[in-house]
């Protein structure tokens, strides 16, 4: 003899009976899942409010907007001196970096002497062939590199 068993419509009489009890005892599972994550089952649960698009610089495919570059001296926490644009934050020039040699910070202009792959062109490395070597301590800090490179380029320092 051969039995046919035939899906019905709507829920499995088990199913209904376990939402049921999940949905009596809702606070209390969320209590313990408090406990256990440390709060951050609620805090999960809630809505994420979307990011504001305030104060940011927003471009959405195509080209990227046409701004004349405004370059800006900046020595980075690494000891790189570069030139950044202060519009979209790009390197625009590397002048050189700020080396440790024997326990003295020099600034090391970026030429092939110094071992730099891409070496400054000619008329720049020529206006600051005498700041390389320079050293830089408490006395001539980081800013007063930046202000120096700038006066002799005509950029002015990142403030």
């Amino acid at each position: 003899m051969v039995e046919i068993f035939s899906k019905r419509d709507g829920p499995r009489r088990e199913d209904v009976e376990a939402r049921r009890l999940i949905e009596q005892n809702r606070g209390v599972i969320t209590k313990l899942a408090d406990h256990l994550s440390g709060g951050r089952y609620s805090e999960s649960r809630k809505p994420k409010t979307a990011p504001q698009a305030e104060g940011l610089i927003i471009h959405i495919g195509g080209t990227a907007p046409v701004h004349a570059p405004e370059p800006k001296i900046r020595v980075t926490a690494n000891g790189r001196v570069i030139a950044v644009d202060v519009g979209t934050g790009r390197q625009l020039q590397h002048f050189g970096d700020i080396r440790d040699h024997k326990g003295v910070r020099l600034f090391a202009l970026a030429i092939k002497a110094n071992g730099f792959i891409a070496p400054l062109d000619d008329e720049m490395a020529e206006a600051l062939s005498d700041m390389n070597g320079v050293p830089v301590g408490p006395s001539y800090g980081t800013t007063d590199l930046a202000a120096d490179i700038g006066l002799r380029l005509g950029i002015p320092p990142e403030t």
